[in-house]
């Protein structure tokens, strides 16, 4: 760090500024006064099914023998008539048998029975009670649902500007809640240009967007950063926190240091706006669908990065198979949540609790991972690669001789040199590139003598998995065959018997999952956006995640999705070209009053930079942003590299301390959204961290020969907040900057302070 320049003068107006920093962001993440409280159905899924599945499926439901016919994870069996009784009577709690044998005093027909230690607690019997009254609905959870069509609302109004907003108004106006007005064009600038580009506009954007008074011209803006390269760089980074990506992979993996083949395939992919379904299809199954080419075997990298654990083959066989099965279990972590926005993985163990997953979809799908394995291609045509693998293998054994001669043999070394050369020279494309893929290849785990074990691959072989009891590799039971989600499947589910089965799971995606998969993604692009997604579980849109606070909007943008082929950047034009996006984020207490976390979008919401942003947006307005794309990633604390934050090297056990200080997602598994906090530390880093002082001192070097003190204000605040600075800022400005002795110094220390106000780390 550097000495403080006059005395503790920088601490005292840097530190001012930190201390107005946290102090506005302390008040603007407190929330004003909890939504009031409304009274909610009781749902089957989330409600019911949890505490029958605790309570009653061991005699009644799919685990398991049965001791009854009767099983209450049906809805026809459970509301089937017999002898004139049936166990649910919907709306009539009384005359349901289930009631009867829960609350009854006679030990003989009490269920469960009182020595099984699943006695239903009063609370629990009232809910079911309460269930019942209201009519015992099993109706199916909204993201297993069809996609509500043709419901656009067709009030005219003067504020919305297509679909989107008369959603909003609707929803709005019912609330008895106003529009915000609409920012002003400064804020609306920066607002879009971070959104699109992840970057601060320039001030020949900002002169220009402010002087255009043609109504097109917002219009025009978007499709600018739209088409901006810059927009891959903002995206791709969304991608790569679902992808969990890593610049490092595990030590015992050969290694090639080149996974940054797939971010640059992501970014890339983000700025051609390859249709969404192709792009996943991609990065599920390049190699095994027959239109891909070479150059998008790198797509694979989504699951050739995939987290390994390190398998002792000196231990027992069932703990090495348990660590096979958790790799397993991780990449159906990641897929199922990325794409379905389900927790898949809940079901490893036993049925899903709240969730129409079963454990036999979960070792269906295990099967498609246990096919599957982690590998490095080289980008070559089939011919040339083998060409390269056998000559690598050629030079590995001579440079093993070489190091058997060690270096004080010159004579006997120097032909064994000439030969490693000569395979180079004689080798095309030898130093071809390798991505991280996956390929199909599967994997056995057996005894190799008492308590060791061996592991085998068999390429090119697919295999089906028995469904481990209680999730235990160790207790086995009936195969089953590799197939889609049952609850996503209209009739049977479709089987994935192609290969590894992958190629079959994507298809599924984008035919029988159609409506949820597309869901899914509108509503992470929502999140980017506003903050927080219409539903504000983006990675758990099942039973136990929220609802959506505008379900038709949602599904109406799903639908739109799918008929404009799958265009992300259709997508992101729609939701900024709206007025819902425009407005100002400015509160207003009635507002806050009704809705205080602005679920119905009354307003903008306020957003912290994310470190990416936040470190790009200090080289951009010192003019030190190095614009460079792609190609291996750089050493994050190496201060003197300017290129963009997501060409920096992010290791998957090791996240650099900058990156983990702002929020970072652990890349360890697949992370559904930034959890952004406030702490000392981060504004510590702000006033003490060598990087942001360089940032000051070259701004400053670049405001230093401006004509007057007054210009030099207004061109900091100019490259700082794209606006011009108001009466007050410029006198406390001017006021700082005439009472130093050493003008450079001053100056620095004005525009580091300026680095740490809200206005530079927030976007209205």
């Amino acid at each position: 760090m550097k000495q403080a320049r006059h005395g503790n003068r920088r601490l005292t107006v840097v530190g001012a500024a930190v201390a107005m920093a946290l102090a506005t962001a302390a008040e603007m993440t407190a929330t004003a006064q909890e939504e009031p409280a409304e009274p909610v159905r009781v749902e089957f899924r989330r409600d019911i099914r949890p505490l029958l599945s605790d309570k009653c499926f061991r005699c009644h439901g799919p685990d398991g023998e049965r001791e009854s016919e009767l099983r209450l994870d049906q809805e026809a069996s459970a509301k089937a008539v017999s002898d004139g009784e049936a166990a649910i009577v919907p709306s009539d709690p009384e005359r349901s048998v289930l009631i009867r044998r829960i609350v009854s005093d006679d030990p003989d027909e009490r269920m469960p029975p009182p020595d099984s230690g699943s006695e239903l607690s009063p609370a629990e019997i009232a809910l079911v009670r309460r269930w019942i009254a209201e009519g015992a609905s099993w109706s199916e959870h909204w993201a297993f649902a069809p996609l509500l069509e043709g419901l656009v609302p067709q009030e005219p109004s003067s504020w919305a500007s297509g679909p989107i907003d008369r959603f909003v108004k609707e929803k709005r106006t019912m609330a008895g809640l106003e529009p915000s007005p609409v920012a002003d064009r400064q804020t609306l600038i920066r607002r879009l240009a971070f959104d699109l580009t992840g970057l601060p506009p320039s001030s020949q954007d900002v002169e220009q967007f402010i002087g255009d008074a043609q109504p097109e011209a917002w219009e025009r803006l978007v499709g600018r950063y739209l088409d901006s390269p810059a927009f891959g760089d903002r995206w791709g980074r969304v991608w790569l926190d679902l992808a969990r990506y890593t610049d490092t992979t595990a030590e015992w993996l050969e290694h090639t240091g080149q996974a940054w083949l797939y971010r640059d395939w992501v970014i890339a992919a983000c700025n051609e706006d390859l249709p969404y379904d192709r792009f996943v299809r991609l990065q599920l199954a390049a190699d095994a669908m027959p239109d891909a080419e070479i150059a998008d075997l790198p797509a694979l990298g989504f699951l050739g990065l995939s987290p390994t654990y390190w398998k002792e083959l000196r231990l027992a066989p069932d703990l090495v198979q348990r660590i096979v099965a958790d790799e397993w279990d991780e990449r159906i972590d990641a897929v199922s949540r990325t794409f379905l926005g389900l927790t898949v993985s809940c079901a490893r163990c036993h049925d899903h609790k709240f969730d129409p997953i079963t454990s036999e979809d979960y070792y269906a799908l295990a099967g498609v991972f246990a096919s599957s394995q982690l590998s490095n291609r080289l980008l070559l045509p089939a011919e040339e690669a083998a060409r390269v693998k056998q000559a690598r293998g050629e030079m590995r054994q001579l440079e093993e001789q070489l190091k058997k001669l060690g270096k004080d043999d010159p004579e006997g070394r120097q032909p064994i040199e000439q030969q490693i050369a000569g395979l180079r020279e004689s080798t095309p494309h030898f130093d071809a590139l390798s991505a991280h893929v996956i390929e199909d290849s599967s994997i056995y785990v057996s005894a190799n003598g008492p308590d060791l074990t061996k592991l085998e691959y068999r390429e090119g072989e697919a295999r089906d998995l028995p469904m481990f009891v209680r999730g235990n590799p160790a207790n086995p039971g009936p195969v089953v065959e590799r197939h889609f989600l049952a609850a996503l499947s209209p009739d049977e589910p479709r089987r994935l018997q192609h290969g590894s089965g992958r190629r079959d799971f994507a298809d599924a995606l984008f035919d029988e999952a159609r409506n949820l998969t597309a869901r899914v993604i509108v509503n992470r692009i929502w999140e980017q956006h506003f903050g927080a997604g219409l539903v504000r579980t983006p990675s758990d849109l099942g039973s136990q995640g929220d609802p959506p606070s505008h379900p038709e909007l949602l599904d109406f943008l799903a639908g739109e999705l799918i008929r404009h082929n799958w265009s992300l950047k259709w997508l992101h034009r729609q939701i900024v070209l709206s007025a819902t996006y425009q407005q100002s984020s400015r509160s207003r207490k009635p507002c806050e009053a009704i809705d205080p976390k602005n679920r119905l979008l009354w307003r903008m919401n306020r957003r912290r930079l994310e470190i990416e942003m936040l470190r790009d947006a200090m080289l951009s307005a010192a003019g030190n942003l190095d614009r460079q794309r792609g190609g291996a990633a750089f050493d994050l604390g190496d201060d003197s590299q300017h290129r963009r934050t997501v060409y920096g090297q992010v290791a998957r056990r090791d996240v650099n301390q900058v990156l983990r200080l702002y929020d970072f997602p652990e890349p360890t598994s697949h992370s559904p959204h930034r959890v952004h906090t406030t702490t000392p530390l981060q504004q510590l880093y702000l006033l003490n961290a060598p990087f942001v002082q360089q940032q000051a001192d070259s701004l400053a070097a670049q405001l230093a020969p401006l004509t007057t003190t007054e210009d030099r204000i207004h061109r900091a605040y100019r490259r700082l907040f794209s606006r011009e600075p108001d009466g007050p800022e410029i006198a406390v400005g001017l006021e700082f900057l005439s009472s130093g002795s050493a003008e450079a110094s001053v100056l620095a220390d004005y525009v580091h302070a300026l680095l740490g106000l809200n206005e530079f780390l927030y976007v209205d």
